[in-house]
């Protein structure tokens, strides 16, 4: 089947496969332990999971580039030091993890974090 501009057949088999790929990681695992019982050192493990993968994305994103490597810039509102990363990045994300953790409210810190990074820009 050779993908045309107009043919419908085409984007209906597309949509169909697409949203296989989407269920089916999905459907499994939870039909799979549905009747089994999750050892508990499993479970308290799987706690740490999504903080971990949070973490690295977070941490990625302010201290690697799209090539991965080391960001440096240097600073001169800081004193023009050079800073491993991007420094209002940074200082958004210490502004978040009080409020984050003073408050325990995900949508208070998120919103923090992008006022912090939008006033920090102007500087």
């Amino acid at each position: 089947m050779v993908p045309g501009h107009h043919n419908l057949t085409y984007h209906l088999v597309v949509i169909l496969i697409a949203a296989l790929a989407a269920f089916i990681p999905r459907y499994f695992p939870m039909h799979f332990f549905t009747n089994r019982k999750i050892p508990e050192w499993f479970d308290e493990w799987m706690k740490y999971v999504p903080v971990a993968l949070f973490t690295s994305l977070v941490v990625k994103g302010i201290f690697v580039d799209s090539k991965y490597q080391l960001i440096s810039e240097r600073v001169s509102w800081l004193g023009n030091i050079l800073v491993y990363g991007h420094a209002t990045y940074i200082i958004s994300a210490i502004f978040v993890m009080l409020v984050a953790y003073f408050t325990r409210s995900m949508a208070f810190s998120v919103i923090i974090g992008l006022l912090a990074v939008w006033l920090l820009s102007f500087i």
